[in-house]
């Protein structure tokens, strides 16, 4: 009565999954990308990447994915073929088919079965942010 706006009828949408619905930017199958990416949200690969990746938040490379590179980002998943450097601050899993050539650096990793990983794993600790009280180190050659 009061109310002057119409109501729309209200449009029942497909259901999406929780996954799917997450993902903010896509390069699909059959495109290729050469350069620097980044992005704060999450991101899905399944095309042909060349050079660099950066972000906070996940990243998954898919099936069909090639990628030649380094990335650095805080979580990985990955299914498709890797040459290069993976820095990850919170974790990667590999996910077969994968294929990786190169070095991994993260806290947790976690390798399925028939992934093929030929390369060098540096197991990084969780980063934990602490206060450091750092003393002068003049104060203590003035005391002797």
């Amino acid at each position: 009565m009061f109310n002057s706006k119409k109501q729309e009828p209200t449009i029942m949408k497909k259901p999406i999954a929780l996954d799917k619905a997450d993902i903010k930017a896509f390069l699909g199958p059959g495109s290729r990308f050469e350069g620097k990416m980044s992005f704060d949200e999450m991101v899905r690969l399944d095309g042909i990447f060349s050079g660099e990746i950066k972000s906070s938040d996940t990243l998954i490379v898919g099936d069909s994915a090639e990628i030649d590179g380094s990335i650095r980002v805080g979580s990985l998943i990955l299914s498709g073929s890797f040459k290069g450097e993976i820095k990850a601050s919170t974790s990667v899993e590999l996910r077969a088919p994968a294929r990786v050539e190169g070095s991994i650096e993260t806290p947790i990793l976690k390798i399925d079965e028939k992934v093929i990983f030929n390369g060098e794993i540096k197991m990084s600790e969780v980063v934990k942010e602490t206060t450091v009280k750092v003393s002068n180190p003049e104060e203590k050659k003035s005391s002797k």
